[in-house]
């Protein structure tokens, strides 16, 4: 079955893959689907920036506070039967907003409540989803390709999931998108349940839970190259990604649009970061990925910074393409260089923590953005966030070399780099 699928898509030839990708593009599809009618809801209920980016927080910071915890769970419990419950829990809140909503009883205060709910489910999901991966693939070679497939995958849904939220919040209102974000987890729960999934060895088990996450911090914070990247995934997160949390101010006191418009805003970015996406799964190997996290970063920020100052549309939806595209690049580059690099029974800390670095700072973000822009104003927030973000960019750029030194020798212990060339070439990962 391998033998047969193409370079792009080589990592479909494991057949639990293969069933997880399809259930979680149905999933994913929904969750975009809600993600975009809550924003636009809360919005509409408060007209408040402040509020947009209050909600953010309080959804992603359970996901900070207990992602440690969740990292050590994934590495020590069957990462399989975790996903089964994680999903079917996140089902069940999506049918209590649904609910809530089509009764016409919902209020902020409800939402808050359901945000943190959703928040401490994320945080158990996300870090056993990523280290889940390597236990779909037969076929080691095919992690990198597994990664990026899951990367375009969650970007497909980008650009799908904010268009039909557009429409159906337009047309019907933002209870029904709810809904279907709660049926679309039964493709994912029945996908999972048809998996054919061999026992691994769980000798973590044997060590206290404290002693556990203190390992994996240790680990993770004591070698350069992921200590590096997290870090850097952190400050972008923080200061980068609210920008999608003030979309909504965009879509209707800067644009003068509706819900459709902001379908229109977060497809455009996410188009861009399904391009960056494939770009990735269409690579064979991690040589030369410095040089691609280098390049996703600056297109990032200069993207932002340049979002800032367009109050055009055509042109605004142009420029979140390549702010999508750059934003996506580097993610998933940084993902396939960390899961490469991992040792496998410390690779639910190290995701949980790339997690924390990529989803937990973000809340902080939004409530930052939210509170700056009720200030300062929306495009003066952003503006700022760029520049951040490429002043981090050049902080990357001086410690590639140091980062590609110090993976070299796992690599190569790895047998994912035959040998060290000679002499080491310091522009080459």
């Amino acid at each position: 079955m391998a033998t047969l699928q193409p370079t792009l898509f080589r990592a479909l030839g494991n057949r639990n893959y293969r069933l997880y990708f399809f259930g979680q593009g149905v999933s994913l599809i929904g969750t975009w689907m809600q993600q975009i009618a809550l924003s636009w809801l809360i919005y509409r209920l408060t007209h408040s920036e402040f509020m947009l980016g209050l909600t953010a927080f309080t959804s992603q910071i359970p996901s900070f506070m207990a992602m440690p915890v969740a990292g050590a769970l994934a590495d020590r419990m069957n990462r399989h039967k975790l996903l089964i419950l994680t999903q079917t829990l996140a089902m069940i809140q999506a049918f209590i907003l649904a609910w809530l909503t089509l009764a016409g009883v919902i209020h902020i205060g409800l939402i808050i409540a359901l945000g943190v709910m959703i928040g401490l489910i994320s945080a158990l999901d996300m870090p056993t989803r990523q280290s889940f991966l390597i236990e779909m693939i037969e076929d080691p070679k095919h992690l990198n390709n597994a990664i990026a497939l899951n990367s375009s995958l969650m970007n497909a849904a980008r650009l799908i999931g904010p268009a039909i939220a557009g429409f159906l919040v337009a047309w019907v209102g933002e209870g029904y998108c709810f809904l279907i974000n709660g049926l679309s987890y039964i493709a994912v729960i029945m996908a999972l349940c048809a998996m054919n999934v061999k026992p691994r060895l769980q000798e973590a088990r044997k060590a206290p839970l404290l002693h556990h996450i203190r390992d994996g911090f240790s680990y993770a914070f004591g070698f350069l190259p992921i200590r590096s990247l997290i870090l850097y995934m952190a400050v972008i997160s923080l200061v980068g990604m609210p920008y999608m949390v003030l979309m909504p101010v965009y879509a209707k006191d800067i644009f003068h649009g509706n819900a459709q418009t902001l379908g229109m805003l977060m497809g455009a970015a996410g188009s861009g970061a399904l391009v960056g996406a494939l770009c990735l799964a269409n690579r064979k190997n991690v040589l030369g990925l410095g040089n691609w996290i280098i390049a996703a970063s600056g297109t990032f920020s200069l993207g932002i910074i340049a979002f800032s100052f367009s109050h055009f549309l055509p042109l605004s939806l142009l420029i979140l393409t390549a702010v999508g595209f750059g934003m996506m690049l580097q993610l998933g580059a940084i993902n396939i260089v960390l899961q490469t690099l991992v040792e496998e029974d410390k690779r639910g800390r190290v995701m949980s923590l790339f997690t924390m670095a990529f989803m937990g700072m973000a809340p902080i973000g939004s409530l930052m953005a939210g509170a700056l822009a009720q200030k300062i104003g929306v495009s003066t927030t952003l503006f700022g966030s760029g520049i951040i973000c490429l002043m981090a960019a050049l902080w990357m750029l001086w410690h590639i070399p140091k980062i590609r030194e110090a993976a070299l020798p796992v690599y190569i212990a790895k047998g994912i780099i035959d040998e060290i060339p000679a002499p080491i070439p310091v522009t080459e990962t």
